[in-house]
């Protein structure tokens, strides 16, 4: 459903490019992290493929045909919240239904809809300074839930909050994937998060960023069922991931 072929982007020419020759394809229903140090262009790739920046050069489709800006088959969520504080839960969640021109009455409709499918059913007049962090970020998944993307872009959503609260989102979002059929592109600095989440890992160099490696996950889902990091595939699957970091993050170490 999206392929990416031969992607770069560069800010400076004297410099090596923040990515170089990176390509990728996303399957319908499949959950790809892209895993990777610091500055190896996770992010440039995934707002390249929202339409937010412009590549260097490179392409990406959409089920076969150019995609180049934001779309209604896309969505975002972002680390950072991004919510309006002036604006109740419910509110928030509708906005983007609000930029597509959707009416009022059916968008909020929509909206309370996928905030009763994040767990916040009782928090839809409640505004973001009402809200915890995890609650703030369902709001946000909701948000792009609700304009039924074909293609969900999640940038460390969980990033910012703590074990606890990130590991039952990490357990709603797979339910959601699983009951929806949505595909997924994530960016992500944690291999258990990567295993625990993915179908497919792309494990992704520096200087330049470039796929260096691409796992597949043999554990099976849903993962919340059981002990998943008590399998020999998880061990196996991360002391492989590590060993390929390690490469990447040494030199940048041993350089500074």
């Amino acid at each position: 459903m999206l392929k990416i072929e031969h992607l770069s982007k560069s800010y400076d020419p004297t410099k090596p490019p923040i990515l170089n020759d990176f390509n990728l394809d996303v399957g319908p229903g499949e959950f790809v992290s892209l895993l990777g140090p610091s500055g190896c262009g996770k992010t440039t790739a995934l707002r390249i493929v929202t339409g937010l920046l412009e590549a260097s050069g490179g392409e990406v489709f959409m089920d076969g045909q150019p995609s180049t800006g934001p779309s209604r088959e896309k969505a975002i969520v972002f680390q950072g919240f991004n919510l309006f504080p002036w604006r109740t839960a419910l509110s928030n969640a509708a906005y983007g239904l609000e930029l597509q021109g959707v009416k009022k009455k059916a968008r909020t409709a929509v909206a309370a809809e996928y905030l009763q499918l994040v767990g916040l059913g009782d928090r839809m007049a409640h505004y973001p300074s009402q809200l915890s962090g995890g609650q703030q970020q369902r709001v946000g998944l909701a948000r792009a839930l609700a304009i039924k993307p074909k293609l969900l872009l999640m940038d460390e959503p969980f990033g910012a909050l703590d074990a606890l609260t990130r590991e039952q989102l990490q357990g709603m979002l797979m339910r959601i994937c699983a009951d929806h059929g949505l595909s997924v592109l994530f960016v992500t600095h944690s291999i258990d998060e990567a295993i625990y989440l993915s179908d497919r890992i792309v494990v992704m160099g520096v200087n330049p960023g470039r796929v260096l490696r691409t796992f597949d996950v043999g554990l099976r889902k849903p993962r919340y069922e059981y002990d998943w990091r008590g399998e020999a595939e998880y061990v196996r699957l991360r002391a492989e991931i590590w060993a390929l970091l390690q490469s990447q993050i040494a030199p940048v170490e041993a350089a500074a």
